[in-house]
């Protein structure tokens, strides 16, 4: 059989069929040096591309989802002075907040245009602060208007507008404060002024007439203070004002209740909840 001519034949033959050279180590590891170079110039451009990204996030302020700013301590006479102050700090919000579950919350239902509702609110304003205050209770109020319908018109109802206007700027109980010192007769049509309503924006304070009067002139919570008192007449809880502790109605609101038995009973419930969360649970429970 006749042999192949093919290349390494032919170059064996051309020099006198001795074997091919051996290739140095040089040459052996030359495509490899190249690989890593370019790998290094690839993980270089890369770090230095990251270095960048890091460097510009560094300068770029992002506030992370719940952060607060630093507490402003409220100052001034302790009948005007606010719980829950509304000044706003400068720069960005710095501080992450581990909030304490509080125990007991109080409900109020309120009519800004029933005389008893202001009564209450005479009688009882001083506990119900010192509850907030202290940290004992959460207030939460809910407003209705039973009395529009007991004397007419509709004063209850854009008067309690005007008050979610209010705290759309978080001024809620300094607006509801100046309507409990004038409030004027229930038979009136007063509280359906809009010019009172700005007056009382205006002696609450630190409310920007420029976004309260376009909510109070086209009523924008309207439709939220309907939906209030339409739960509140299918709730059957009665005649205002109706007082709730963790969601049990409190009894003889209007006969026997005084200021001392609501803090007695607020303090009660307080170590009652706390009883209950000490209290190991039966049922295990899953971590990770």
């Amino acid at each position: 059989m006749t042999e192949s001519k093919g290349p390494g034949n032919q170059d064996r033959a051309k020099d006198g069929g001795s074997k091919p050279k051996r290739r140095s180590l040089l040459d052996r590891v030359r495509p490899y040096a190249v690989g890593t170079t370019a790998i290094v110039v690839i993980f270089g451009g890369s770090a230095l591309i990251g270095e960048h990204v890091r460097s510009t996030k560094d300068d770029k302020v992002r506030e992370p989802s719940g952060v607060i700013a630093a507490p402003i301590v409220p100052t001034g006479p302790v009948d005007t002075a606010s719980p829950s102050p509304s000044a706003t700090p400068t720069g960005p919000k710095l501080g992450l907040p581990v909030r304490p579950s509080v125990p007991v919350t109080v409900t109020i239902f309120v009519d800004l245009r029933s005389p008893d509702s202001k009564a209450f609110a005479d009688e009882y304003q001083a506990t119900l602060t010192q509850l907030l205050t202290t940290g004992q209770a959460e207030l939460q109020y809910r407003l209705v208007t039973a009395s529009d319908q007991q004397y007419g018109g509709e004063g209850s109802k854009i008067v309690a507008n005007a008050a979610a206007c209010a705290q759309d700027q978080s001024r809620f109980t300094q607006f509801m404060k100046e309507v409990w010192k004038h409030q004027p007769d229930p038979k009136s049509d007063t509280l359906t002024h809009l010019n009172f309503l700005k007056e009382l924006a205006v002696k609450a304070g630190k409310i920007k007439l420029s976004n309260f009067e376009p909510c109070l002139e086209q009523g924008d919570h309207n439709g939220w203070v309907q939906q209030s008192q339409n739960d509140f007449a299918k709730s059957g809880l009665g005649s205002i004002p109706v007082v709730e502790i963790n969601g049990t109605p409190v009894k003889d609101v209007h006969s026997t209740l005084t200021p001392q038995k609501l803090r007695k009973m607020v303090l009660a419930e307080a170590k009652r909840v706390i009883a209950v969360q000490a209290t190991p649970s039966d049922t295990p429970t899953l971590l990770g």
